[in-house]
């Protein structure tokens, strides 16, 4: 590795996905199944802040998957509800997640200045390239002509705009997308918000690596997150400049390693296999394919990102061993129930992960 354990794990951020769907990220009818409301969100992020997490990050949903539980039929606005929420919390990042094919530039340019000023700093940008048709025709939004390049090559184009917009004082622009006339963004963010992005494609990579503060990264095992950590990062330094790799897991935790297994298989047993395939359909797979690929392990689709199970003790190792073996500067947690959850692995994992100095070493 490049770094020892020890160095990774002192710099490692940690954070929270908010449940801004209601549903959250198990899509199960025997999971909890928290609600997409203020009050909610509001609470797992000052618990995020309470417990010493380092950010908190929303999604952008505009249409749920139906099923028995109605999976994100209730979502949301990010940019909004994280608006809030920076008022809420004093320390936390505040990362919110915007379509580029549904704000102009100049809107999310103001839009995340403002942002920034409330949070006094804190405002991160995950920038997603618009690709599930459904959400974005029943608005009438939907450009089908465009390929994945070509809507990579718009958010490029994009994301060029919005930082000329928070650097110059007055942008002129006649490109392919956009055209913009001594168009003025005034006051500037202080500092740049935090740029974010996910996605494995090469063309997202290379976005990445041009553009972001931040690469959300997925596979299917340790050493592919690990080689995809490694790669962006060398993209990125071949481009004169650095990022940040983080991934997603999901906890499950209980007294004994037993029982939090049980507490998964519980969760799994209610998928909402319904839901599920409207998912997969959503994301551009054939109806029979989707109906085929859920039905393999239903009790496993039920999860949204890989999971860990366990005690605390067990918690911590298993992340540890994530963070330290993928290389990743941080980690994304996702909780079934993010009150009675987060507090749990606030007081029993976090001093586990980063040990008090005065105390005399790692859990």
């Amino acid at each position: 590795m490049s770094e020892t354990g020890g160095t990774r794990a002192a710099d490692t951020e940690y954070g929270i996905f908010l449940p801004i769907g209601s549903g959250g990220w198990i899509v199960s009818e025997t999971a909890p199944h928290p609600e997409a409301t203020y009050a909610y969100n509001r609470r797992a992020a000052v618990l995020a802040e309470e417990y010493g997490l380092d950010f908190i990050m929303s999604m952008g949903k505009w249409r749920g998957y139906d099923g028995a539980t109605d999976h994100w039929g209730r979502t949301l606005e990010s940019m909004t509800m994280m608006a809030g929420l920076a008022e809420a919390t004093e320390r936390v990042k505040v990362w919110a997640t915007i379509h580029t094919n549904l704000f102009h530039p100049a809107i999310a340019a103001k839009m995340y200045t403002t942002l920034q000023e409330i949070s006094g700093g804190r405002a991160g940008m995950n920038i997603v390239v618009g690709a599930y048709a459904k959400e974005f025709e029943q608005m009438g939004l939907w450009n089908g002509t465009l390929s994945h390049a070509d809507r990579y090559r718009y958010t490029e184009e994009w994301t060029s705009v919005l930082e000329r917009l928070w650097t110059e004082p007055s942008v002129s622009h006649d490109g392919e997308f956009f055209q913009l006339d001594d168009c003025r963004s005034l006051p500037h963010p202080e500092r740049r918000p935090t740029l974010i992005a996910a996605g494995r494609s090469e063309t997202g990579l290379e976005f990445q690596a041009r553009h972001c503060d931040g690469s959300f990264l997925t596979s299917q095992d340790l050493p592919g997150l690990r080689e995809a950590s490694l790669d962006v990062k060398t993209r990125a330094e071949k481009q004169g400049r650095s990022i940040r790799t983080y991934s997603m897991l999901t906890v499950i935790m209980a007294d004994t390693d037993e029982a939090a297994e049980a507490r998964r298989l519980e969760y799994g047993r209610g998928a909402d296999v319904d839901a599920l395939v409207n998912m997969k359909v959503s994301w551009g797979l054939p109806l029979e394919r989707a109906m085929s690929s859920t039905a393999e392990r239903p009790e496993d689709e039920a999860f949204q990102t890989p999971f860990v199970t366990g005690s605390p003790e067990t918690v911590a190792a298993r992340i540890r061993e994530t963070v330290e073996f993928a290389e990743l500067d941080g980690l994304m947690l996702i909780f079934p129930d993010y009150h009675s959850d987060l507090t749990e692995f606030g007081e029993r994992v976090m001093p586990l992960l980063r040990p008090d100095p005065a105390g005399g070493g790692a859990g």
